[in-house]
């Protein structure tokens, strides 16, 4: 059986302890947990619950992720512990990441046996996943740290709400899809995610950037209550002032599930609105994603020759010389090793 493990990014403070590893940065009394409900003040010292407790493992497509721009056409390792800092109430993954808790449940694995899976299907990368990474990050170092060693790359989907402090420590990590739902309108997350404010979410972002780590964006759109496009725009525009043009964005269908059965998927109709309106605002790469068509292939934004060929989750690469593209050699924005 795995054991607790002590826990990474926090200090004592006032009889209590201080978490710094999220933007919520919980301040923990003894025997109480964190929000993310995976953390413990024990006698005085932070523990991570979780560690090594795997709900979720699966070799995927890397498109799934969805990484369009980092080793397109190749699998990853992806892999969940139990944990969320969010409270989606459409969460697609509920049943692994919140609901239920405090219950600290999962198979229990070692860094050693997660990249040897990974060794072992080939896989060039390993996508810690399915659940918030932040809340895994002591579990998700050591993996990361080992694969490394082994040559083998780390990405994390993520909601976005890790510290600076957090990811400057974190010396592993290769790539990073970050989600926004509602284009981080403030309102929606309030209410629909128990979210206090979005900024941490693009402070996050910038120091991806300083970083030096490939970052795609994906942003849930949802019927009525998360589909403003003045908002929409004000996300758009920011990506492209803060990160650049060539930041790969994928727009997200909503479907309904866990508490919002009742509210409606987007329409295709307003999907197709929202990729002209980043496509105006000067994003090169624009994606839709959870919905039929073609505005999931690449095309070199120069000369519109298509790149990259996607149906469903299968890639096909084309027309590509390492990073230009074959026919009139414009530099495009992606990592093939």
């Amino acid at each position: 059986m795995a054991e607790k493990k002590l826990a990474m990014m926090w200090k004592n403070e006032n009889k209590g302890i201080r978490c710094s590893l999220c933007a919520r940065r919980c301040f923990i009394l003894e025997e109480k947990r964190g929000f993310c409900m995976v953390r413990e003040n024990i006698k005085g010292k932070l523990f991570s619950l979780n560690y090594g407790k795997i709900v979720g493992l699966n070799v995927d497509p890397i498109e799934k992720k969805p990484l369009f721009h980092f080793l397109p056409a190749s699998s990853t390792l992806s892999y969940a512990c139990r944990g969320c800092n969010f409270r989606c109430l459409y969460c697609c993954n509920s049943d692994i990441s919140h609901d239920g808790l405090p219950e600290i449940f999962g198979q229990d694995y070692t860094p050693e046996q997660i990249v040897e899976l990974a060794i072992e299907n080939r896989c060039p990368a390993i996508s810690h996943t399915y659940t918030e990474p932040t809340v895994f990050y002591e579990f998700a170092y050591d993996v990361a740290k080992l694969a490394h060693k082994k040559n083998i790359k780390n990405t994390f989907v993520t909601n976005g709400y890790m510290t600076p402090e957090a990811l400057e420590n974190f010396k592993y990590l290769d790539a990073a899809t970050v989600d926004f739902k509602a284009s981080g309108d403030e309102n929606f997350l309030r209410k629909y995610a128990s979210v206090p404010s979005s900024e941490p979410i693009f402070a996050f972002l910038k120091e991806l950037k300083k970083h030096k780590i490939h970052t795609e964006i994906t942003n849930l759109i949802i019927s009525k209550i998360g589909d403003d496009l003045e908002k929409f725009r004000k996300l758009a525009k920011w990506v492209v002032d803060e990160l650049g043009t060539d930041v790969p964005f994928h727009i997200l269908r909503f479907f309904p599930n866990y508490k919002m059965l009742t509210t409606p998927s987007t329409p295709i109709t307003a999907l197709e609105k929202f990729f002209d309106e980043a496509k105006g605002q000067g994003l090169k790469y624009v994606y839709v994603g959870n919905a039929p068509g073609k505005k999931e292939n690449t095309y070199c934004p120069n000369c519109k020759e298509l790149l990259i060929e996607r149906i469903g989750f299968e890639s096909r690469i084309l027309n590509l010389k390492k990073d230009r593209c074959g026919k009139c050699n414009e530099k495009i924005n992606i990592v093939l090793s």
